[in-house]
């Protein structure tokens, strides 16, 4: 897994205004967890482009006036209107202690009820996985070659390596749909096939054919 640099500064004084006055100044507060103690610190926002906006997890090795700590982002909180970034949580990771994370899911290969009309359906965009930090991936593939009309692919078909998924099995990652144009179509092909089948069986219960009378003698 790829690892991104984020630099932090201390936090001298907690509370709302100064959270304010920081975010203001386009930093982001943020604590790191998973330690000794809680750090609380900030970092610029512009830094965090590369571990949010991305399709990739990451690792991030977090330098705090010259104390560097290994580590990921466990969560964050955006503006509900202005998704500016409000808060961030990262927590400490330790070499032999397992920890969890939410990777994305990339599709793969060609569906080959996509290509006779049908909608793929993507369920699931990220896994929770369980591994050791050295273990865990930057993303999941998931081959949807085989996928047909309403065919699926479960959390239980993917293959684990070194990692545990955490969903539950049944769930399903991506499905393929049949659209209500193919839906309709289907179904008066089906009703035509039943009406020209009726057509050509024999009646049931008709009269055997008269046998012509014998002449007399």
């Amino acid at each position: 897994m790829k690892t991104v640099e984020i630099i932090g500064y201390k936090r001298a004084n907690l509370g709302k205004k100064e959270s304010k006055h920081l975010r203001d100044e386009g930093n982001v507060p943020c604590v790191l967890y998973g330690g000794e103690e809680q750090v609380h610190f900030y970092a610029p926002m512009i830094l965090f482009r590369e571990i949010v906006y991305t399709g990739d997890a990451h690792m991030v090795e977090l330098n705090i006036e010259g104390e560097v700590y290994r580590c990921i982002l466990q969560d964050i909180q955006f503006h509900p209107v202005s998704e500016i970034i409000l808060h961030a949580d990262f927590l400490q990771l330790h070499a032999g202690k397992p920890v969890k994370m939410d990777i994305p899911v990339h599709l793969v290969g060609r569906a080959p009820g996509v290509e006779k009309g049908g909608t793929l359906m993507h369920k699931r965009r990220k896994l929770r996985v369980q591994a050791l930090p050295k273990n865990m991936p930057e993303f999941i593939e998931v081959n949807i070659s085989e996928l047909d009309f309403n065919k699926a692919v479960k959390v239980s078909e993917v293959e684990e390596d070194n990692f545990t998924i955490l969903d539950a099995p049944q769930l399903s990652i991506a499905v393929v749909e049949v659209p209500r144009a193919l839906k309709g179509k289907s179904e008066e092909e089906e009703e035509e096939l039943e009406a020209a089948e009726g057509a050509a069986a024999p009646e049931e219960g008709g009269a055997p054919a008269e046998e012509g009378d014998a002449g007399e003698a």
